[in-house]
């Protein structure tokens, strides 16, 4: 939000400086992102001084220049100046670009006075003209000043310049009552007045001239909506002269980036700024019906916008229309084509209504019409104002467009939006702000405030807080503003340091987010932070969730993400998919994040650990097998990364079933708790979602790893006997995996086989048969209490062999 310093000058004395002002205003909670200063005229005049014109002659060597001497009241010698203006003569004041001064000329470009020669003569300066200053166009002669004028005066003290001081404040959502000048004006009003113990009043715009000269111009107002529009006020005004407004307003709406349109729309966004009260002006002869109706259109009722767009309106959308119920305005957001003023408008009829602050957001959102009067009433308005608002505009287009008010004041308001009231505990102010603060400091910031106290018993009172402040229902709001105006600079931050020493059951959910994030950084993964919402659209074709529990929300920001999302997949696709768009194609991501779904009258979240891979498996290089794309034994090799790290060794392994996202893969489990499952994504969600690449997929479940984690960690001590190693060699089915094999071989003996590796895949029609295959397998044994001997070792492999060959009908390589 922009806020002129000139502007906030009308209803409030500011005798400190620029950053004093700065610093104020963000004490009070309108946080100063940045200052600008706005010179109506270009370099503020530096260097421009008043000077007494002694002599003046005719040049020698040039028949149309003067040679003069000037006093520029600096108690040094005069200096001699050669001008070429014909009204130059000895004994006037004038002003005089010093040598050193920078100028402009019309098109902003600057040039430097210098000390130089004119015709052979010494010139030290250069008296100017008034368009050479950039204060006005007339360049007939130099400007020539009273003769009560001191020479030495600086230009800028002489001429007063309308220069400006413009804050960009960072307004925070919640302040609908600073979202204009006068509201700007009250806060520091209220923060002068305590800190200094001195009133300081707000000088409110003056409307006491405002009177219905005659009613030949009357407006009926009906009201359907009554929940959209708890208020609508309105009046007109006739035979208006359309035409620009004038240069003080003008210069007030650009100083806040309002580009000035004409004198009634400049009016209206005038108001706006400074009462903060939407108005809108009507063509009143663009009504025949001269009735105003307010009420939801259809949906899909066509509109035709100011911005000469047709659009197709929702039913939700509260609109201002006549009495044959055509759309005129949609309330609060936007104006029509077919009854906003143009430069032949004569007669007006102007609105100021109070609109529901819900209703104005999401109509706002869903057009993508983030106009300033929205911006307004999505924070909420105060009701209470309209009238104010309507007699100070119709009173001004009277007085600049020279209209004549035609109707009695027309409102409507069945139920009066009162204070409310809110029961405020001493003690709760002083818990909240850490430090004792008298009952009296209270009451003074309250009524500094504009807020009616009452007391309740010795230790609370009663607060009637203005309806220009919506934010503030509950007693912490309240103590929030005493905040602002005290000073939360003046709360003081202690000396020492207290802390308790705390204890964390093991597994700490945080410390294992730490962990998997650095185990997975250090591996080559990039974190990413994917939306918790998505376009429900994503899931228009899948069964793995039944749409019953999806969690709709309803988000007036951006109405296509409208679900929580129910699994971490497809929101993490968008990401993979954001990087192939900017030809990222070699993709390494991970995310620890929620997901959501409705069970029953609950919602449930769900904590998981995604990996996605797409891609080359390495990075550019000269070796040959640098191009290879990354495949389902990549994905698979980073989960049992992510297991090893985190000690879970011991689960059942099962092939993914009835879950449409994954084309193949596979599950870890124990028992009925799944710990990860993981698998090549499904050729047409990654179609469809418009993916480069194939792409591999992960998803842990968090609440597994820390019930896995859960368990008393025990240290066993290193055998001190060497260990034994077999090498096996066996042909079976292709239909048998190594997990089969490794099963068996577990269940022949628990004791002394410590680890079972898969070091080689062998495959050959001609050798081994057809749809064989050859596992190269390792088996390590070990005995804690003694030194295993060839036969201990030969009875275990001989059990392990023979289940092999019984059971999975495989072949021994010998």
């Amino acid at each position: 939000m922009k806020l002129s310093r000139n502007w906030l000058s009308r209803y409030i004395d500011l005798p400190m400086s620029d950053d004093k002002l700065s610093e104020i205003l963000t004490i009070v909670g309108l946080e100063v992102e940045g200052m600008e200063q706005i010179e109506s005229v270009k370099g503020g005049l530096a260097g421009i001084v008043v000077g007494h014109v002694l002599t003046c002659g005719k040049h020698p060597g040039a028949d149309k220049l003067s040679v003069t001497t000037v006093d520029l009241g600096n108690g040094e010698e005069p200096v001699q100046i050669v001008c070429g203006a014909p009204n130059v003569a000895a004994g006037i004041k004038v002003l005089v670009a010093t040598v050193g001064t920078t100028l402009y000329d019309e098109d902003g470009k600057s040039f430097k006075i210098k000390k130089g020669k004119i015709r052979g003569e010494v010139s030290l300066g250069m008296i100017c003209a008034e368009d050479e200053l950039g204060l006005g166009q007339s360049h007939d002669g130099i400007m020539i000043l009273p003769e009560d004028v001191t020479a030495g005066t600086l230009g800028s003290d002489y001429i007063n310049l309308d220069n400006d001081t413009v804050y960009d404040i960072g307004l925070t959502p919640n302040r609908s009552d600073a979202t204009f000048h006068v509201g700007c004006a009250r806060d520091l009003a209220a923060y002068l007045t305590f800190h200094s113990g001195e009133a300081v009043d707000v000088k409110m715009p003056d409307s006491s001239a405002f009177k219905t000269e005659n009613t030949t111009l009357e407006f009926d107002v009906e009201v359907e909506d009554k929940e959209a529009c708890p208020r609508y006020s309105g009046v007109t005004i006739s035979g208006v002269t359309m035409g620009p407004s004038p240069d003080w307003m003008q210069k007030y709406l650009n100083a806040v980036d309002v580009r000035p349109i004409n004198v009634i729309v400049d009016i209206t966004n005038f108001v706006l700024h400074e009462m903060g009260q939407p108005l809108h002006a009507f063509d009143a002869d663009k009504i025949p019906s001269k009735k105003i109706v307010v009420k939801k259109l259809a949906e899909g009722t066509e509109f035709n916008a100011l911005d000469e767009t047709t659009r197709k309106l929702n039913a939700d959308d509260l609109m201002i229309c006549d009495a044959d119920g055509n759309g005129l305005c949609i309330a609060g957001v936007f104006g029509g084509m077919d009854s906003g003023v143009t430069d032949v408008t004569a007669n007006i009829f102007l609105e100021s209504a109070h609109f529901n602050a819900g209703n104005i957001r999401r109509t706002s959102t869903r057009h993508l019409l983030r106009t300033d009067a929205a911006k307004v009433y999505e924070k909420g308005s105060d009701p209470n104002v309209t009238v104010a608002a309507l007699k100070r505009a119709a009173q001004l287009m009277v007085e600049l467009a020279g209209g004549t008010v035609t109707s009695e004041i027309i409102d409507v308001y069945p139920a009066e939006i009162k204070p409310v009231e809110i029961h405020l505990q001493y003690q709760k102010v002083t818990d909240m702000f850490g430090v004792e603060i008298s009952n009296d400091e209270i009451h003074a910031i309250l009524r500094a405030m504009n807020m009616e106290i009452s007391l309740v018993g010795d230790s609370s009172i009663k607060v009637k807080v203005p309806t220009d402040k919506a934010d503030v229902t509950r007693d912490v709001d309240l103590v929030e503003e005493l905040m602002r105006i005290y000073g939360f600079n003046k709360i003081p931050i202690p000396t020492k340091v207290q802390s308790t020493i705390s204890y964390k059951e093991h597994p700490d959910r945080v410390a294992v987010r730490n962990l998997l994030s650095n185990h997975l950084a250090a591996q080559g993964f990039y974190e990413m932070m994917g939306l918790s919402l998505i376009e429900s659209k994503h899931y228009s074709d899948q069964t793995e969730i039944d749409n019953s529990e999806f969690v709709y929300i309803n988000n007036t920001s951006n109405i296509h993400l409208d679900i929580m999302r129910p699994e971490m997949m497809r929101s993490g696709l968008l990401s993979v998919l954001h990087n192939h768009n900017r030809q990222q194609l070699d993709v390494r991501l991970f995310e620890l994040g929620k997901s959501y779904r409705a069970v029953e009258d609950d919602f449930e979240e769900t904590e998981h650990l995604t990996l996605f891979m797409s891609g080359k498996r390495y990075g550019e290089s000269w070796m040959a097998n640098a191009k290879e794309s990354v495949d389902y034994y990549d994905i698979k090799r980073y989960v049992h990364s992510v297991c090893s790290r985190l000690g879970i060794q011991k689960y059942q392994v099962s092939e993914i079933e009835k879950d449409s996202r994954f084309q193949y893969g596979l599950s870890y489990h124990r028992g009925k708790d799944e710990i990860v499952r993981f698998g090549a994504v499904q050729g047409d969600i990654a179609d469809k979602m418009g993916l480069k690449s194939d792409t591999y997929y992960a998803e842990f479940h968090m609440d597994m790893i820390i019930k896995a984690l859960a368990k008393d960690i025990k240290v066993v001590e290193p055998s001190k006997f060497p260990n034994s190693r077999r090498d096996l060699a066996v042909v079976v089915d292709k239909s048998v995996g190594f997990a089969d094999l490794e099963k068996m071989a577990r269940s022949a003996d628990k004791k002394l086989l410590k680890e079972i590796n898969l070091f080689d895949v062998y495959i050959d029609e001609e050798r081994l048969g057809k749809d064989k295959k050859s596992y190269a397998i390792s088996y390590m044994f070990e005995d804690a209490t003694k030194t295993l001997k060839d036969k201990d070792v030969d009875k275990i492999m001989n059990k392990i062999m023979g289940g092999y060959e019984h059971q999975l009908g495989a072949e021994i390589r010998k």
